[in-house]
């Protein structure tokens, strides 16, 4: 990057102009510049120098005849000493120039230096970066790290996104109000991290999941359009895009319905997007039911970048005299597969995709070939012809297709020919690197069966308003005002309309199992701020971590943070969690027992 466009600097002893800035309006000017080295060569008569700063390298030129002491002190000088010069900015020779470079045309010839502050041998090369460094020696000196270009890139885009997402909704009428760190634990779908009050022993805060109650009440309190770009706090089980405390978009609206929602939230993205070049949008992006999305492509974060959609399959073999279907038909479940195309595929590769899929959680997986109108399959001599036939119709076969069959539980079988389904497309190169498909996932379930604990959950969380026609005695029949939107097969971000009426609140509460008194208990300040006057509302909180993954391709969120956790959690620079002293213990009231106990 180039230093053009930051603001200029203020004078002072260290430097006057940023590295990037070393342009041709400067040649013939004196500069002082500061900054890191990059890297140092030694031509004999010559010392050359790459100093680094936030916008970018300059060369140096410390000369035995211009730079006087300050050439006794480049010999002395190692990779990442910090340092201040001063010289006269002038044009390299043509043969000499850097293309690579902004500043590759021009460089500094040294006449005065000092070291600022000399730099230990770095535990992993910074200017020579390669995956070859594990991230958890990565994390462990995350401070080398983010001196990479690539890091730096991440986080500057990240502060780019921010502001751009300001500058939107400001001109949107929305107001950023700050919400609290420490509040009660309330349930929202994810273990609460628990603060012990020093004052009240046995007592505790809970670090908040997202704002969602406090957002509502400011919609009760009449702000009307409200956002934060706040941190949030989950104690759950790490992967790629979780992180225990990450940051959110929140932001909720009053008197809108879901399309009023959508339609702002999709001129944000796309306001966003051009500001710190992301990929542009054809609005209004896709909208996909629930339903619907689960039949076609198995999950409710479809990549839409390439087809490979399930087909259902079960009622063509609801009468076959193959076991395997027709035991699992009978007993409440589904057969549905997938055409891969024409393909030309081992055997040890149909033997793995069997693993996978068991690996998934199927008891198995058929897989067959087209061949005229049967299968070349070890499972063809137990289905008819006119089985054969009408499947290699349903599922669109063209001759040598490989087929791909599950038959289990319907949540079984869509989740393991979903992952398959984005397995194959990566294997068969079916992704194109440069797509970017977005969509809205509507018409969602109200609620889910928890069979673990025989209780209907909320499929969001329970302030999320029901589609017309709520019947508590029916919920699985209900619908929700609620909406995911997905990027690339990636969850970016969800909301909902709320439910603005205290009754109507009370009885989803008790549909999933929190009595009055209970929810009295937890957030009654909810329920009775809801009496005061509600305003029909709704919003939604995205990952900012994730829209920052999505526009660098990375490939963890990790990758876009400053300071995140490692994928267990630990933090490896500071050392976190770690215990603490008795004395602390004892102040807050709390003792430690072995686990189990």
């Amino acid at each position: 990057m180039s230093g053009r466009g930051f603001p200029a600097l203020r004078a002072n002893e260290y430097r006057d102009a940023w590295c990037g800035q070393v342009l041709a309006d400067r040649v013939d000017f004196e500069l002082r510049l500061a900054g890191w080295i990059h890297r140092r060569r030694d031509h004999g008569g010559l010392v050359f120098v790459d100093l680094r700063d936030r916008t970018g390298l300059v060369q140096l030129v410390f000369d035995p005849d211009e730079s006087g002491a300050a050439f006794e002190l480049s010999h002395q000088l190692r990779a990442e000493d910090v340092i201040s010069v001063a010289g006269r900015v002038v044009r390299r020779a043509p043969e000499t120039v850097n293309p690579e470079l902004p500043t590759g045309e021009f460089e500094l010839r040294v006449d005065e230096a000092e070291r600022l502050g000399g730099a230990a041998t770095p535990p992993f090369e910074i200017e020579a970066y390669s995956g070859e460094v594990g991230e958890e020696m990565r994390l462990r000196y995350r401070y080398l790290d983010l001196r990479r270009e690539r890091m730096r890139e991440a986080i500057e885009l990240r502060h780019g996104v921010a502001k751009a997402i300001r500058d939107f909704l400001g001109g949107e009428g929305f107001l950023e109000i700050e919400t609290p760190m420490l509040s009660r634990s309330t349930p929202e779908g994810a273990r609460d991290f628990l603060v012990p009050s020093r004052r009240e022993p046995g007592s505790f805060y809970a670090l908040p999941q997202s704002p969602q109650l406090f957002k509502q009440l400011l919609m009760v309190a009449g702000f009307e359009r409200y956002f934060q770009i706040v941190r949030c706090f989950r104690d759950e089980d790490q992967r790629a895009d979780r992180q225990p405390d990450f940051t959110q978009l929140d932001l909720e609206m009053s008197f809108v319905g879901v399309e009023d929602v959508l339609d702002l939230n999709e001129r944000l993205l796309a306001a966003v997007f051009e500001a710190v070049g992301g990929p542009a949008l054809e609005l209004p992006l896709p909208r996909l039911p629930y339903d619907e999305t689960l039949t076609r492509y198995g999950t409710d974060r479809p990549d839409l970048r390439f087809g490979l959609e399930l087909v259902e399959l079960t009622d063509l073999v609801a009468e076959t005299e193959f076991k395997v279907f027709r035991r699992t038909i009978e007993g409440g479940g589904v057969v549905k597969g997938l055409n891969a195309g024409a393909r030309e595929v081992p055997r040890s590769v149909l033997d793995g995709l069997i693993e996978r899929a068991q690996e998934l959680g199927a008891k198995g997986l058929v897989w067959a070939f087209r061949e005229g109108e049967g299968w070349r399959s070890p499972t063809a001599k137990f289905l008819s012809a006119e089985e054969l036939s009408a499947l290699n119709e349903r599922l669109g076969a063209e001759e040598g297709a490989l087929l791909l069959v599950v038959a289990d539980r319907a949540e079984v079988a869509n989740s393991v020919l979903a992952q398959l389904r984005l397995e194959l497309g990566e294997r068969f190169g079916l992704v194109d690197p440069g797509a970017e498909a977005f969509c809205w996932i509507t018409e969602w379930p109200m609620f889910g069966w928890n069979e673990d604990e025989r209780r209907w959950d909320p499929h969001h969380h329970p302030f999320t308003a029901p589609a017309e026609g709520f019947d508590p005695e029916r919920p699985g029949e209900a619908r929700a005002l609620a909406y995911d939107l997905v990027w690339n097969g990636q969850e970016l971000g969800g909301g909902s309309i709320r439910i603005s009426d205290p009754e109507l609140q009370q009885r989803v509460l008790e549909t999933i199992g929190i009595g009055a008194e209970e929810a009295r208990d937890r957030f009654g300040f909810l329920l009775e701020a809801l009496r005061y006057g509600a305003p029909p509302h709704g919003g939604i909180a995205y990952g900012l971590d994730r829209w920052v993954q999505r526009l660098l391709h990375a490939d963890s969120i990790r990758d876009t943070i400053a300071f995140p956790k490692a994928a267990s959690g630990a933090d490896p620079l500071t050392g976190a969690p770690a215990p603490v002293g008795e004395a602390q213990l004892r102040e807050l009231g709390l003792a430690l027992r072995s686990p189990g106990r």
